[in-house]
């Protein structure tokens, strides 16, 4: 296994919000061959209740993106939702350009010409930490693994959560099950530009914690 090529993958697969190339239409194979890959990603007990609502019609890109512009609106209104962090943090510097490229988004997302919201069967609204982290779990590492194929190919995608605010309205619009979860929304495009650097993130040993939390270093 090239290990360079993978952890170039690994290590550059972004949420891409302005660098979505709307103009350019995106092939349904290419879109079905990044499912089939996500396929392979763990699923609790075997289940495989996955399921993939791939959205290209123009109406419905619209609706969804006007209840994700309306959450958007919401949490952007609410200097109370956004993390605080130090002067210090490299996050505080960060975070002004994500908030004003996730708005970007939030004012273009009807224009991705594909909406990809990858679901999961059952809910988990009464459910413990146990029954959570399983549904969760079958469905997240596909929804992943959708996002770094469709990298490796040339497309551009972020993930989104805004719209689950109205989760009853988008599936009402896509007809989708009341048993069914929505884990997120990802726009998906080709993108501009050449390739991605990766992002700067805090020291991995504060992240790590050997035997017992809190201990750093092993």
């Amino acid at each position: 296994m090239d290990l360079a090529t993978v952890d170039h993958l690994l290590t550059t697969t972004r949420s891409v919000r302005k660098r979505l190339d709307f103009s350019r239409p995106v092939p349904r194979e290419l879109v079905m061959r990044c499912i089939e890959i996500a396929l392979q990603a763990p699923t609790g007990s075997n289940a495989q209740g996955w399921h993939f609502v791939v959205v290209t019609d123009a109406g419905k890109r619209r609706a969804l993106a006007d209840l994700y512009r309306t959450a958007w609106e919401g949490y952007a209104n609410n200097p109370a939702l956004r993390p605080i962090h130090e002067a210090s943090d490299p996050r505080a510097t960060q975070l002004p350009r994500i908030i004003d490229s996730a708005a970007y988004l939030a004012h273009h997302l009807h224009e991705a010409p594909v909406h990809v919201i990858p679901c999961v069967d059952g809910r988990v609204e009464n459910a413990g930490v146990l029954a959570q982290a399983s549904v969760y779990g079958s469905i997240l590492p596909a929804a992943w693994s959708f996002m770094l194929a469709a990298r490796a190919r040339g497309l551009g995608s972020a993930w989104t959560t805004l719209h689950l605010a109205f989760e009853k309205d988008a599936a009402k619009i896509l007809g989708i099950p009341d048993h069914a979860t929505q884990a997120a929304l990802l726009p998906v495009a080709y993108y501009t530009g050449t390739d991605f650097k990766p992002a700067r993130r805090l020291d991995t040993q504060r992240a790590v914690h050997w035997d017992a939390w809190g201990a750093h270093r092993g």
